[in-house]
């Protein structure tokens, strides 16, 4: 299977859980689904119809350090400037919260979409991920040809929820997976693994008369005892099922 693979790479990101607001700011230590997609939405340069379109996630961070930021809130004021008849527009105040930061960031990015290797090398806005001043850039992007395997290694990558039957390893996350802009951004949300720690395949739990799994791979990938680095694929819309031991 041939796939647009695109390697970013940034100084921070913060990816905030939606239901906390304020006093600390906690980040996701994997990009949701619905963050990728605005994300490629800003190399095309459009919107885009997510049916069909699959990813597969790669994400890496040196370290996570927390760090102080402010919110200005402004209401209607009814008061004068301070010595003058001129009437105050605005008035408000200063919150500080604690927000976490992922240092040195680097994202993976698989694409069933090759034909879009030109919108990345020549993105329509700039390249972010997370907050809008979280800069990014295009280390490269290649179109690479996936092999399928019977044997594969899965790490700091995002998997279904169903994979926490062939494994205990993995954090269980409630993320948003797409943003319905049509109905004011009306978010759908999916729970997932965030998987960091390396898990192979063979050491899974294995079920009777369950078929064998098999898994798409990428060949350029580091070889870690006789196995490479194994892909899940998932969606934007649709029946959320993505069994963890199948490939698309």
């Amino acid at each position: 299977m041939q796939v647009l693979k695109v390697v970013a790479e940034g100084l921070t990101t913060s990816f905030r859980y939606p239901h906390f607001i304020q006093g600390v700011q906690p980040t996701y230590e994997m990009p949701p689904p619905a963050t990728l997609y605005g994300h490629i939405c800003s190399a095309l340069g459009e919107w885009f119809d997510p049916a069909g379109v699959e990813f597969a996630v790669h994400f890496t961070y040196a370290a996570r350090f927390s760090e102080v930021e402010h919110t200005h809130i402004l209401r209607p004021s009814t008061g004068r400037l301070a010595g003058t008849k001129i009437p105050k527009v605005l008035e408000g105040e200063v919150n500080p919260f604690v927000r976490q930061v992922l240092f040195r960031p680097r994202l993976v990015l698989y694409l069933n979409r090759p034909q879009w290797a030109g919108a990345f090398r020549s993105p329509r806005y700039p390249v972010v991920l997370g907050r809008s001043q979280d800069l990014f850039f295009y280390r490269s992007v290649e179109i690479v040809t996936l092999e399928r395997a019977e044997n594969a290694y899965l790490e700091h990558t995002l998997v279904p929820y169903d994979f926490v039957r062939y494994t205990a390893r993995g954090v269980v996350v409630l993320m948003p997976r797409f943003l319905e802009y049509e109905k004011n951004r009306f978010p759908a949300f999916c729970r997932y693994v965030v998987l960091h720690r390396r898990v192979h395949a063979r050491d899974f739990v294995r079920y009777e008369k369950e078929p064998a799994p098999l898994f798409w791979v990428d060949p350029a990938s580091p070889e870690i005892d006789g196995d490479r680095l194994g892909l899940i694929f998932h969606r934007w819309v649709g029946d959320y099922e993505g069994s963890s031991l199948s490939v698309s």
